[in-house]
């Protein structure tokens, strides 16, 4: 975020072996283990770009495309609005904070260990191999990726970042708990995206409601 305030131009990368003043959505408490890739960069907004927020799309986009690989035969998969899923439990997640036209995109991913996180199930790449993976390594490949997807986020209509980034989320009719507040939590089917990116979510009695901001969850099977 200085580096933004201070002018730095598009594409700048930085990544920290920890962190010591991380952060996650919503400011909640942040952990940073040793092994784990903690990055993050910037993007110049133009006055012709999609909206900022839609960023979160190619950031997901190119953080699945650099890492399913990685995970094998395990699935994996995007969840609304920032989160990489593999086999259902989070090995990723995104964060985009706005300074005037620059955006910073941050992003962690769990290569050697998963951080417990309460009410949610966490996984690392490393679970499922043998061999460390090489955080600088990831990022050089990652950085490539994010270039690529924003070239075409710019160059072309919005819909296809989103139907992009929709063949890579879990699947329609996934049950989801949306939590709009402290008060007030949905729960529903996941039915697609909106033009604009938000989520539809399908309700029990069949209509359907568009969510622009919350934090979501897979619902999972109740005993």
């Amino acid at each position: 975020m200085a580096l933004a305030r201070a002018g730095a131009s598009e594409g700048y990368w930085l990544r920290a072996d920890v962190q010591s003043g991380g952060r996650g959505r919503q400011g909640r408490q942040w952990q940073s283990p040793v092994g784990n890739l903690y990055a993050s960069t910037l993007v110049r907004l133009r006055a012709e770009d999609p909206s900022a927020a839609s960023l979160a799309f190619v950031i997901g986009i190119a953080a699945h495309v650099t890492l399913a690989p990685l995970g094998g035969p395990h699935e994996l998969k995007l969840k609304w609005p920032n989160d990489l899923l593999l086999n259902g439990a989070k090995c990723a997640g995104m964060l985009l904070e706005r300074e005037k036209d620059g955006v910073v995109l941050g992003i962690g991913v769990n290569l050697a260990s998963a951080p417990e996180i309460a009410g949610r199930l966490t996984a690392s790449f490393h679970d499922g191999s043998a061999a460390p993976f090489d955080p600088a390594a990831l990022l050089v490949d990652l950085a490539r990726n994010f270039a690529e997807k924003l070239a075409r986020w710019r160059a072309e209509p919005l819909q296809r970042t989103l139907a992009d980034w929709e063949s890579r989320a879990h699947a329609i009719g996934t049950p989801l708990s949306v939590s709009l507040s402290a008060d007030e939590k949905l729960e529903g089917h996941y039915d697609g995206l909106a033009s604009d990116g938000a989520l539809f979510l399908r309700m029990t009695d069949g209509t359907r409601r568009q969510v622009h901001a919350a934090d979501v969850d897979i619902i999972r099977e109740r005993i």
